[in-house]
């Protein structure tokens, strides 16, 4: 592990901001800084039932995006994107028959992370047309064994790890911390929903606390609109290649309203899609609020652009949003025995 600050003695512990039994038992793998000090705070105050910004449970609502936030982004892409580069040129079962769209979206993603060659314009939307295209017909559970199958290849990029463990286990102690103090939070991406529910299945988050984006769905033999059409009980559920919502920017916050149906008090993210997220958290007129984005600067444990970096973190500072520092505030990003390699092609 390349981390600098492995420990940190107790003595530091107590002389820092994050001080105290709560960072020493819930966060383990953070060290002393302004953002850690800011959330304990702030959960601390707003479960209080004698302070004024008390919160009750039924309100603690927190929404976190997914790639970049507590999942690596960076190996050498999204995992959806590398999905479906697989999918569309490499998958034996499919790459003989994927549609020039397919294939040509898959290539875009390939000459993008080989050889640094600018995505097409809006390559959001033409990637997410080409995914739900790729796997449409594919059975709900059939989608959900293809993308764990995949998540068990080494990712590239990393010794010692296979993108369904590529999480940020600092933030993962976050979850838990939430959980402890009776805060319901969710997981809102741009991403496919059910790739979502895949990889986030193993740290025990429902299917109904992700929110991504969505395709249409049908069951196998039906051959009109829902409100006409009654499925017979051997029909099962399957995907179509008609997109409904990529779930980025102001989409996630009309997703948030219609799922959730409250605002959230607490906001994660890492990038311009998280902003309206955020933005909607800081809305709430009700309740005091919080929103955190992480800044990718640790080169040394995961891929960075630092100049993306600093232009991010200045803009999130101007926007009055918490910084958490990836190489600053995080002791370690992948865990013990993970270390970061060459990508390899």
């Amino acid at each position: 592990m390349n981390k600098r600050i492995l420990f940190v003695l107790p003595l530091i512990v107590l002389a820092t901001g994050c001080k105290g039994s709560t960072q020493r038992r819930y966060f383990k793998l953070w060290n002393s800084c302004n953002s850690l000090t800011t959330l304990i705070e702030y959960v601390k105050d707003v479960t209080n039932k004698h302070s004024k910004n008390y919160i009750p449970v039924e309100d603690r609502i927190a929404t976190f995006d997914m790639d970049g936030t507590f999942v690596g982004e960076l190996y050498p892409t999204y995992f959806e994107y590398n999905l479906l580069e697989y999918r569309g040129l490499d998958d034996p079962t499919y790459k003989d028959i994927a549609p020039d769209d397919v294939k040509q979206a898959a290539q875009n993603i390939r000459d993008f992370v080989r050889n640094g060659t600018k995505l097409p314009d809006d390559f959001e939307m033409i990637h997410a047309r080409a995914a739900a295209k790729a796997y449409s017909g594919m059975s709900i559970a059939d989608f959900d064994k293809y993308v764990k199958d995949y998540a068990k290849t080494p990712a590239n990029g990393f010794n010692g790890m296979t993108y369904g463990e590529s999480f940020y286990k600092p933030m993962l102690e976050v979850f838990k911390y939430l959980e402890k103090n009776d805060f319901t939070y969710y997981v809102v991406s741009g991403s496919d929903r059910f790739i979502c529910r895949s990889l986030v299945d193993s740290l025990g988050i429902a299917p109904n606390r992700v929110i991504g984006m969505d395709v249409e769905l049908k069951t196998i033999k039906q051959d009109s609109d829902d409100y006409k059409y009654t499925m017979s009980t051997d029909e099962y559920v399957i995907r179509t290649e008609n997109v409904l919502i990529k779930n980025v920017k102001n989409s996630k916050v009309k997703q948030i309203e219609q799922e959730i149906g409250k605002i959230p008090v607490l906001s994660f993210g890492n990038s311009s899609g998280d902003e309206a997220m955020h933005n909607f958290c800081k809305s709430n007129k009700q309740y005091k609020t919080e929103t955190f984005m992480l800044i990718a600067d640790d080169p040394d444990e995961d891929h960075v652009v630092l100049e993306e970096t600093a232009k991010r973190k200045a803009k999130w500072e101007a926007n009055n949003y918490n910084i958490i520092s990836m190489k600053d505030d995080f002791k370690t990003i992948y865990g013990e025995g993970v270390t970061k390699t060459d990508f390899h092609f």
